[in-house]
This record gives structure tokens, C-alpha cells and sequence, in this order.
């Protein structure tokens, strides 16, 4: 039997969580485990419960929901919840930080529940195929051709995450599996062909449902944290043409293109 998704609800409208927790309930695949009225019950129900979802509305009291993130990211969860974010509040500044703390899904009031159910599913399960080779066969009922085209996609993949993480990207960001995906599309193209503005970042949008300007910046962001605090010592080793004449860090091209030569390379 296929194991159900776990979910907390953050939310300090009663009537909301009310409708959401008989909603989502509904669903064959889903669990709700809590409910927490405001962000310090949050906090405290993520780390007792450990919740594959968390449904976390930006405004409440005692603490928002900027401030959840902030406190759950000092946690080190593993793994880390994923988190969709639910506000009346739009502002690209309160949604770039809430992406910057490793949020999977901004959705602006008022919203459409079953939208909402079915984004939360998606992600989950791309989550669930990312570590498909780690974790084994979940489902039994995938053919063996479906298992080995997966597996040879995660083969690559994984060393994709492995140099990543080598390099001291922050898996919390959204850009760090925007980066995976991007690299993945790189290496089907031919140098020739390969388009980062044009090509990459509309597949990369296509697929999680965003948009190429988001890709783009969320890219950006996650090679600028990158650039502060990753391991300079290896990105040296690998950067260092860039480093040392551009003074700076790499363009999101040149990132994405140096991480997939140093995985042809090594295959």
C-alpha cells in the first residue's frame, strides 16, 4: 500500500484549517497530522511530528511565517519538510525571501483547493523520484522498463547532487533543484544548441510549473549563497579561470555549463 503523505497546518484562521483539514483529509493519499493556530505551535509540532508537508500561512501572530522558516532552517531536518506558503500578501520581496528559506510553493489568497491538493502531490512525488535510486522501488506496480530509464536518469542525477553538494550549494534553496534540472537538460543538448535563456530555463520553468524569469533568479541566488559561504577551497579547484579573471562569481551560464563538462567528464 502506498504510503501517505504526511501534512501539518500552519494557520491561525480557524475556518480556514477547518476547510483544509476536511479537504485534504478526503484524499485517499494524504494525512493530516496537526493543526497549529499560530507559528510557535508550529515549530514545535514540525519537530515532534516531522511532517512530509507543511501547509504555513505568512501572517500570524506570536510569529509569521518568515519567522517558522527561520527557526525550522535552524533545525537541520532531515529531511527537510516541504513547505508551501500560503498569504494574502504577494509582494515579490516577502516571496523571494520565503523561496531564499527553502519553500516549494507560494500560493496567494484567495486560492483553489484542489489546486492546492494537486500541487502539493506533485511536488511530493518529484521529491520522492529525485532520491528514487536511494530510496528503492516505492510502488510495486512500475515496470521494469519504467525502472531502468528512471534509474539511469538518477544515476546522473545523483552525480549531478553529489558535485553540487561538493560545491556548498544550499540544498534548502529552491534553486538548488532548479540547478539539478537545468544541468540534466544541459547535457541532452549539444554545445552548440545549448541555450540557457531560450532553452534551459523555459524546460526547467515548464516542468515545476513556474516561470523562466523565477528559474533565472532563483539560480542566481542560490550561486551568489554559494559564492559567500560554500567550499572555497573546491571551488577554486573547479572555478578558478572564472575566479581569477572575472573576479567574481560565474554567470549562471557559466555555473551550469562548467558543472555539466565536470559530469561528462567524469562519465
Amino acid at each position: 500500500m502506498q504510503e501517505k503523505i504526511s501534512v501539518l497546518i500552519v494557520d491561525d484562521n480557524t475556518e480556514m484549517t477547518d476547510i483544509l483539514h476536511r479537504k485534504i483529509s478526503d484524499e485517499e493519499d494524504f494525512e493530516v497530522v496537526g493543526v497549529a493556530e499560530n507559528g510557535c505551535k508550529g515549530i514545535e509540532l514540525i519537530e515532534q511530528l516531522k511532517p512530509d508537508v507543511v501547509i504555513l500561512d505568512m501572517v500570524m501572530p506570536q510569529l509569521d511565517g518568515i519567522g517558522v522558516l527561520e527557526k525550522v532552517k535552524e533545525m537541520n531536518l532531515d529531511p527537510w519538510p516541504l513547505f508551501v506558503v500560503l498569504s494574502a500578501i504577494g509582494q515579490d520581496k516577502q516571496v523571494l525571501r520565503a523561496i531564499n528559506l527553502g519553500i516549494e510553493y507560494y500560493m496567494v489568497k484567495p486560492f483553489d483547493i484542489d489546486m492546492l491538493i494537486c500541487r502539493i502531490r506533485q511536488i511530493y512525488n518529484e521529491r520522492e523520484t529525485s532520491y528514487f535510486s536511494q530510496k528503492g522501488l516505492k510502488y510495486k506496480d512500475i515496470n521494469d522498463k519504467t525502472v531502468k530509464a528512471e534509474n539511469s536518469v538518477n544515476k546522473t542525477e545523483n552525480k549531478i547532487e553529489e558535485l553540487i553538494k561538493k560545491v556548498g550549494v544550499p540544498n534548502h534553496m529552491l534553486g538548488y533543484k532548479y540547478i539539478i534540472e537545468a544541468v540534466l537538460e544541459i547535457l541532452k543538448c549539444s554545445r552548440d544548441d545549448m541555450c540557457v535563456t531560450k532553452v534551459i530555463y523555459p524546460k526547467v520553468a515548464e516542468k515545476f510549473e513556474s516561470s523562466p524569469e523565477k528559474v533565472e533568479r532563483a539560480i542566481r541566488n542560490a550561486i551568489e549563497k554559494t559564492w559567500q559561504s560554500g567550499n572555497q577551497q573546491y571551488i577554486d579547484t573547479l572555478f578558478g579561470y572564472t575566479i581569477n579573471y572575472h573576479r567574481g562569481k560565474p554567470t549562471n551560464s557559466e555555473f551550469l555549463a562548467m558543472i555539466a563538462d565536470k559530469i561528462r567528464l567524469s562519465s
